[in-house]
């Protein structure tokens, strides 16, 4: 064993053990909130409890075994599209059949800021699969396109379509361009449906907040209906502001993007964490999904779902669901709370809601039809599990309505994760297409009843 093995032997074993007693110390606290008063435009929200660390939720990543898939309500079918994939993120059907596939990793490390940093660190790197028996992880960082011809729900094949990439994430079509968010910014390439391997050289559009500090890495991206403009997400650079507002420039926010000219403007703020950018059907509003704040007890804050208003501020980090103040960050900002906008519909918290999607289809029955497909990645800062499965909000009037329903679940059983559900899409068929990075796999949703 190298010298340096060694040293790194007993701080593995002091966070091990570290972990373990905070986790173990809060054992005695209540979770504070009827679950099912936690949703919705008006959440019932728990009294704010600060911790060193927040509460734990570690469940091992097994895979699925062969023949193994996630559950899906009764008059439904889920099976593969595509595995052996490598921490499949973001799906995009496309017309022809073709669903393109970001694999992405981040790449590198954080400095410590805080001394509970490391715990919280190795903690979360507990919640994500590794390759068994030491082997190499395949490739990542790229993205595969994954064929389906005639709609069957299995694959004719599939391809490396842009490989080497700087952690991919999200990716629009605009005409014969094909728009990638990188994590550090927008690359446009010249792309045909049907073709299978880009070569050309991209072109970058726009730099984007990154840097050695990338907190949150992943930029969700979308188009407007008419193609004119691209929306990206870009995630705060800290939990709440424990690395001084510089840091925090241009970030927790969405970015309004003119894909001719790269020049862009802050569409709305205050949003720790936006993904899952899309546009309600049929309209130009903007909606997203919402990752909160942490260490403020197991049922604080809840994660949303919410449309976006131009210029407005959704809270973070000084306040949360509206005008909630949040204490910690310094210098407070009593201003910016008067305008706090509350959001439109609170998911639970610490669900990780990562993936969104409205059905588009024509084959679900009709009461899915225009309702919200959420990708709730999955909790890890909370001893009882929340998210791990895809839930659907139904939709009246372009408006959430009634409390959320588990579509796809069977990702977290006998405490151990089979998978954890990502991005969301609907393909030309009116099948929901799932991504699942710690599974690996790409699950297609159809409809086999009456």
């Amino acid at each position: 064993m190298h010298l340096a093995s060694r040293r790194s032997c007993p701080v593995k074993r002091l966070l091990l053990l570290s972990a373990a007693a905070l986790s173990l110390a809060g054992c005695g606290n209540r979770q504070q909130s009827d679950p099912s008063r936690t949703y919705g435009p008006n959440p019932e929200l728990a009294e704010p409890h600060e911790k060193l660390v927040s509460d734990v939720g570690v469940f091992e990543v097994v895979g699925w075994k062969p023949g193994e898939t996630p559950t899906v309500p009764s008059g439904f079918r889920v099976q593969p599209l595509a595995t052996g994939l490598s921490n499949p993120r973001t799906v995009l059907p496309l017309a022809n059949g073709d669903v393109l596939v970001v694999e992405s990793k981040k790449e590198g490390g954080e400095p410590v800021q805080r001394p509970k940093d490391p715990i919280r660190d190795f903690i979360m790197s507990l919640s994500h699969g590794k390759p068994k028996g030491g082997q190499k992880p395949p490739p990542s960082n790229r993205i595969t396109l994954v064929r389906d011809a005639n709609g069957d729900g299995r694959a004719d094949g599939q391809t490396v379509l842009i490989d080497k990439l700087n952690s991919p994430f999200g990716i629009a079509v605009i005409g014969n361009y094909l728009y990638v968010a990188a994590t550090d910014a927008i690359l446009r390439y010249p792309f045909t449906p049907g073709q299978t391997r880009i070569t050309a050289p991209p072109v970058k559009i726009a730099d984007l907040p990154a840097g050695p500090i990338n907190h949150h890495w992943t930029k969700s991206l979308t188009a407007s209906p008419d193609g004119s403009r691209l929306y990206v997400g870009v995630g705060s650079n800290s939990n709440i502001l424990e690395r001084g507002v510089e840091a925090e420039a241009n970030r927790a926010a969405i970015l309004e993007v003119d894909p001719q000219t790269g020049l862009w403007k802050v569409f709305a703020s205050g949003l720790r964490n936006p993904n899952g950018l899309t546009f309600y059907p049929g309209s130009n509003t903007l909606w997203t999904v919402v990752n909160e704040r942490d260490e403020l007890g197991p049922d604080l804050v809840p994660d949303y779902m919410t449309s976006v208003r131009p210029g407005a501020f959704y809270g973070w980090p000084y306040s949360y669901f509206g005008q909630h103040v949040d204490p910690r960050p310094r210098p407070q900002r009593p201003d910016l709370v008067r305008k706090a906008v509350s959001p439109d519909y609170a998911l639970g918290a610490h669900v990780a809601a990562l993936g969104l999607t409205f059905y588009t289809g024509a084959t679900f029955p009709a009461s899915f039809r225009g309702g919200a497909f959420i990708g709730e990645h999955g909790s890890w800062n909370r001893k009882a599990p929340s998210g791990y499965k895809v839930a659907f909000v139904a939709f009246q009037n372009g408006k959430p309505v009634g409390a959320p329903q588990d579509f796809v679940t069977g990702f977290l059983k006998d405490g151990k994760a089979r998978g954890r559900p990502v991005g969301v899409a609907v393909d030309r068929t009116g099948a929901l297409i799932i991504a699942d990075d710690a599974g690996n796999t790409i699950w297609r949703v159809s409809y086999a009843g009456r």
